[in-house]
């Protein structure tokens, strides 16, 4: 096959990255103090040596701080990378080495055939991520659009799309990628939820673990290690990520479910000052990271990760707001969950901004206009912002309703004032700030932490197969082993578990706000209480499909379980309740009146829910978090049936409102540690 002729023209700078044109490609990259450019062009992303190498000509290939040349000859399916020159003062910022190929931070379908971490990280030049040319883009989306679901309404489902299918029980012909998932979604849809929320799937650094992980073998799996924003993570595709990324979101969608994507604006895969160069160091580390003003040699670290990005340096918030926008528009997604978000509101001098431009660019975007925005409300360097998030349209994941619900339903006494507060939408956190209950989402779980089984079955983190010495991971767990510390074959412990973990979910249900779930908290996954499997591509972190009785109960409730909910527009309030309102909320004890609210031993709290729409029946709950059972009396004045006992065993524990039974008696008895829901009729 003859060897490809290539030609050099100006090009333009406008749009970044690589483009496809009438007879070559268009590329273009920012660097503003790069001295010297080349292009790359491979025919395959293992080749050794390239078929042409161009040098960017200053005065010709250079407009304002863009980098651009059209080349005739290149076309879709060749690789490419840039080498770029300029000074190499680490203590000014600059960190240019030619030596380097850089990945395009544009490219949408990325290569790490090549890339070594190690190697590069000790300083060998010859191992590279790569960008493919994509041909032009005629992806036939069948009339697919984002749902524009109304927020209010999501019922969300954490899902990692590895290890959602790669256990060998899935059961799919494609098993831990996009295709993978697309046949498992009957059983999201029969499950009820509205929305996947997708850990991270742009192209990240599976290589950047520690030493100790490393040295076991393991690999970065959660995805918090982003390179390449605008390339779907290639490892998740079985042939072309990008076509099954869209065929994975058209399917979602005939299925009624939205897509949310957890994106890591917050950090990068290049670490601080002992990692590695990939892309961003070598085009602009001076700008592009929060660097330490004394010596620029040192990366500031507000998240944990080596380095941050400077999210509101100019170029950088264009960047940021052009791959949000390229996730909506290109490939249809309905949402972000922005990992650490309190880094966006950080300006260039690291310090949190009240109005920080890449947040209002974001708000304020047309292409965003539909597209629902939930922030993780902190960083690691110190800022906290649940409940002040800067922006109106942003949610948040609520982590006091976490926390709160876990002191609670584990029995801790003096905690219902709290309990009542979260339950009725975390007033306290958003009315003030003109936000409603859908402000708040909130979980018990997630991938981040014990899964529900875990957290009824550990007091503390097994974390030791991390390589770290078990110091990974919080101690901060607020869990219950329930009696016996890990697994048991007794069987009373375990009938407790179960029970327990559906008081998680019947709570999390039943809260005003938007409740999200772990995907397989469902079938009661285990990690063997690692809370802190991000190192762990393996059966501790994929979901096993193999069915049980236990698993297939609680899967049963919480079918169940979603579908009261998505039947009382009650629990889904737009507003929140003024006190004494009807159709409003009313709380009570031990007995009709109001709870012991100061209470520091107080461990039950009942509370009825008016119905808000015509057919809708009204709710009361009765939460006996104490460990005698309680007699506990039923509103007057209305006949009730039993639709949950947690305490039961299934089918029982939760019955559709066809099944349910009439109360005969003006009290219930309530047992130990037990979510208890009637029905008015």
């Amino acid at each position: 096959m003859p060897r490809p002729t290539f030609r050099a023209a100006a090009g333009s700078r406008f749009p970044a990255g690589a483009s496809v044109r009438e007879g070559g490609v268009n590329f273009s990259v920012f660097s503003r103090h790069a001295t010297r450019v080349w292009l790359r062009l491979y025919a395959g992303e293992r080749d050794s040596e390239p078929l042409v190498e161009i040098e960017l000509d200053p005065d010709r290939n250079r407009t304002f701080f863009f980098w651009h040349v059209f080349v005739e000859g290149a076309a879709p399916g060749m690789y490419y990378t840039w080498r770029v020159d300029g000074p190499d003062e680490p203590e000014k910022g600059f960190r240019f080495d030619a030596r380097r190929e850089l990945v395009d931070p544009w490219a949408r379908h990325v290569s790490h055939a090549l890339w070594r971490r190690a190697a590069a990280r000790a300083g060998d030049t010859g191992t590279a991520i790569r960008g493919r040319i994509e041909p032009r883009d005629d992806y036939d989306w069948e009339g697919d659009r984002p749902l524009d679901r109304p927020f209010h309404e999501a019922v969300i489902y954490e899902l990692h799309v590895r290890g959602f299918t790669a256990h060998p029980s899935s059961g799919v012909a494609a098993p831990g990628t996009y295709r993978g998932l697309i046949e498992k979604i009957p059983y999201l849809a029969s499950l009820g939820v509205t929305h996947v929320e997708l850990v991270p799937v742009n192209a990240f650094d599976p290589q950047d673990v520690p030493p100790g992980a490393a040295a076991l073998g393991l690999v970065n799996y959660w995805g918090y290690s982003p390179y390449g924003y605008f390339a779907p993570h290639p490892d998740y595709a079985a042939s072309d990520p990008r076509t099954e990324f869209r065929d994975m979101v058209k399917a979602l969608h005939r299925a009624g479910i939205g897509v949310i994507l957890d994106v890591v604006l917050n950090h990068t895969a290049e670490g601080g000052e002992d990692g590695v160069t990939i892309s961003f160091k070598g085009l602009g580390n001076e700008f592009f990271y929060h660097l330490d003003p004394v010596d620029k040699r040192r990366y500031r670290d507000f998240t944990g990760c080596g380095n941050t990005v400077n999210c509101n340096h100019p170029l950088v918030a264009r960047f940021l707001l052009q791959l949000l926008e390229f996730w909506v528009r290109d490939m249809h997604v309905d949402g972000f969950r922005f990992d650490l978000a309190s880094v966006l509101t950080r300006g260039e001098n690291g310090e949190p901004m009240q109005h920080a431009p890449v947040l209002w660019s974001i708000e304020f975007s047309s292409v965003l206009e539909a597209t629902h925005l939930i922030a993780e409300a902190w960083d690691a360097g110190g800022v906290h912002q649940v409940g002040e998030f800067p922006g109106f349209r942003w949610s948040e994941w609520n982590s006091y309703y976490r926390d709160c619900i876990r002191r609670f339903l584990r029995g801790d006494g003096g905690a219902i004032g709290e309990a009542a507060t979260r339950i009725a939408g975390s007033s306290d956190l958003y009315r003030n700030n003109g936000k409603t209950p859908a402000s708040g989402v909130n979980f018990v779980t997630c991938h981040d932490g014990f899964t529900l089984w875990d957290l009824v079955s550990y007091d503390r983190k097994h974390n030791e197969a991390n390589g770290e010495g078990n110091r990974d991971g919080s101690d901060h767990n607020l869990s219950w082993n329930s009696g016996v510390e890990g697994e048991t074959d007794d069987p009373s412990v375990n009938r407790l578990r179960a029970q327990r973990a559906r008081n998680f979910l019947a709570v999390l249900l039943l809260s005003q706000g938007v409740p999200m779930l772990l995907a397989g908290d469902e079938r009661l996954r285990t990690q063997r209480g690692n809370n802190n499997a991000y190192c762990q591509d393996n059966e501790t972190s994929w979901i096993d499909w193999t069915p049980t009785p236990a698993a297939d109960c609680m899967v049963r409730f919480t079918r169940e379980l979603i579908a009261l909910r998505k039947r009382h527009p009650s629990l889904r309030r737009t507003r929140f309740v003024e006190p004494g309102a009807r159709p409003g909320i009313r709380w009570n004890g031990e007995t009709l009146a109001e709870p012991r609210w100061h209470d520091p031993d107080a461990r039950i709290l009942c509370f009825t829910v008016d119905a808000v729409a015509e057919g809708e029946a009204d709710l009361h709950v009765m939460l006996n978090m104490s460990p005698e059972p309680r007699s506990l009396p039923l509103p007057e004045g209305v006949s009730w049936a039993r639709v949950i006992d947690t305490a039961l065993a299934p089918p029982l524990d939760i019955v559709p409102p066809e099944r349910a039974v009439l109360e005969p008696h003006a009290h219930y008895r309530a047992q130990p540690l037990s979510v208890v829901v009637f029905e008015s009729r």
